[in-house]
């Protein structure tokens, strides 16, 4: 087999707020495999990066080098570069369909089975994240993850107030993301708080690596956790375990470009059910590439919670893509 990457920048349609600052730009890289015998049939994968956030990326020297190093032998050991680890695997899963972005073949890939999604409301101001969430609630979308902990908590929890005094628990759920924004001293306090108001659950209230202080809000939180950085660098089956037992948290948040790839998500899938851990699946800004595969990935499980799958509306020159959202699931439109 031969491979080789390119790069791309993609162009946010609006510069999107997050914990880590304003992001106008997002680069990702493709590895592209074939057999020599057949060169017109070629798999794809998308390796995405988050700088801030994606372990693995220290310059764009670095970890081209290990593009380079990977595309000469398909076999070097990516446990610590997640990232590529997906980019490689779903390349060779499409190799080996045909090609034509075809990861998995099931009901989603087929244009059978529609996801259900969260619509995601970005970090801004009062008036910006206000209209984020009219817009997504008349798209249809029945779940709402906002994120929080960049502007002052008082005007979020009244973002969430006018929400709820629109639409109750049963109509809409409401999830939040605190990115680690809290303190532990305070957390407990402003869980109480966000119960309140019917809260479905917050992802990583407090930094990642404090497994005793997690493990504390778990036990005592009216509210349910869900961990997510908590999850990046974990990376034996050993560790997931530990981590999993120690913490006992309702509910993990997994990215196939920060946890592990296709088979690290495994692993944690296959935990998660050992601890009754509930999951769902998140997009890390990937384009249509990489989005498509993790909904093709998500698919071969019977899962009921609402995922956290981009919609590919991001950018203003995305990739070409049959994906489709409409009324909150994300599904194959083929022709």
């Amino acid at each position: 087999m031969k491979a080789h990457f390119y790069k791309k920048t993609f162009h946010f349609k609006k510069p999107s707020g997050t914990s880590r600052g304003v992001l106008t730009e997002k680069y990702a890289w493709f590895i592209e495999i074939w057999n020599v015998d057949q060169p017109q049939i070629i798999g794809i994968g998308e390796c995405s990066i988050i700088p801030g956030l994606s372990p693995e990326f220290n310059s764009f020297e670095e970890y081209e080098l290990k593009l380079k190093e990977v595309c000469s032998d398909l076999k070097t050991n990516l446990t610590l570069w997640p990232s590529i680890l997906f980019g490689l695997e779903t390349a060779l899963l499409d190799l080996k369909s045909g090609g034509n972005q075809l990861y998995f073949n099931n009901g989603f890939s087929r244009g059978e089975l529609k996801i259900d999604i969260n619509g995601l409301v970005w970090m801004g101001d009062k008036e910006f994240m206000l209209e984020q969430i009219d817009a997504k609630i008349k798209a249809g979308f029945t779940t709402i993850k906002m994120k929080i902990g960049a502007i002052d908590f008082n005007t979020e929890i009244e973002l969430l107030t006018y929400i709820r005094s629109q639409y109750s628990a049963k109509d809409l759920t409401l999830r939040v993301d605190a990115n680690g924004a809290f303190e532990f001293e305070e957390a407990i306090e402003k869980l109480n708080i966000l119960s309140s108001l019917d809260i479905h659950s917050i992802e990583q209230p407090i930094k990642a690596g404090n497994w005793s202080a997690m493990k504390e809000l778990c036990k005592i939180s009216s509210l349910d956790i869900a961990l997510d950085e908590e999850l990046i660098g974990v990376h034996s089956l050993s560790e997931k375990r530990e981590l999993l037992n120690t913490i006992q948290p309702p509910f993990i948040i997994l990215k196939p470009s920060l946890h592990g790839g296709i088979s690290g998500c495994r692993e944690w899938i296959s935990l998660a059910n050992e601890f009754n851990v509930k999951w769902w699946m998140t997009s890390a800004l990937e384009s249509n590439v990489g989005l498509k595969a993790i909904c093709q990935f998500v698919a071969e499980y019977d899962t009921t919670l609402p995922q956290g799958l981009g919609t590919g509306a991001l950018y203003t020159d995305n990739t070409e893509s049959d994906l489709t959202v409409e009324n909150g699931q994300i599904f194959t439109k083929l022709t």
